[in-house]
């Protein structure tokens, strides 16, 4: 999984419920857990199960905020998502807490080389710092690392209704997050010229 899946999957922890509403991933402690379980090996605590307390719940989702108001950014000139654009953080906000969270855990370069596959580098944090601060540094730095990268440029806010995630458009004609969102903006679309004709139908 890349810097880019990272960032958005922490981003899309927020979602449509699949009934007209939003739901949150990371809602609660246990929710957060299970996510943190998922991706160890990418949060840089890929060792013993981590507890996840109230601080750590609390970091993890101020950090989503900010990277959710940055993502916001990044897609202009295009509405950002319906979630929470009534609530984005200031920018100067967002970029501030992405910072300080990246700079949590310092890191190093470490070099792995498995037989008969190419070298591989990746940062690796410096000492041994709390599972708690792995995850949001490591959060934060492939945040960083994507709004710094070409990916940014292809990241949109799907317009399907009701749908608040974001996506990476793969392909030139991709317009939406996923097929079902495609199939139902154009549901959406049939009525709504439906609408317009019977309204102009003497």
């Amino acid at each position: 999984m890349t810097a880019t899946q990272l960032a958005l999957d922490l981003a899309v922890t927020i979602r449509h419920d699949g009934h007209g509403g939003v739901a949150d991933d990371l809602a609660d402690r246990e929710g957060l857990a299970v996510w943190v379980r998922e991706r160890a090996a990418l949060l840089d605590c890929d060792g013993p199960p981590v507890t996840v307390d109230e601080t750590l719940h609390t970091a993890v989702r101020e950090l989503r905020a900010a990277v959710r108001s940055l993502f916001a950014r990044a897609v202009r000139p295009g509405p950002p998502s319906s979630a929470d654009a009534h609530r984005l953080l200031p920018e100067a906000e967002a970029i501030r807490r992405l910072n300080a969270a990246a700079a949590l855990v310092p890191t190093v370069p470490r070099l792995s080389w498995e037989p008969d596959a190419r070298p591989t580098l990746r940062l690796r944090p410096a000492g041994t710092p709390p599972a708690a601060d792995r995850i949001v540094a490591a959060l934060a730095r492939a945040a960083l690392t994507f709004l710094d990268g070409p990916d940014r440029a292809l990241l949109r806010a799907c317009p399907a209704p009701r749908c608040v995630r974001y996506f990476v458009k793969d392909h030139a004609r991709q317009e939406w997050c996923t097929p079902s969102c495609g199939n139902r903006a154009r549901v959406a679309r049939h009525h709504e010229r439906r609408r317009e004709a019977q309204g102009d139908a003497p």
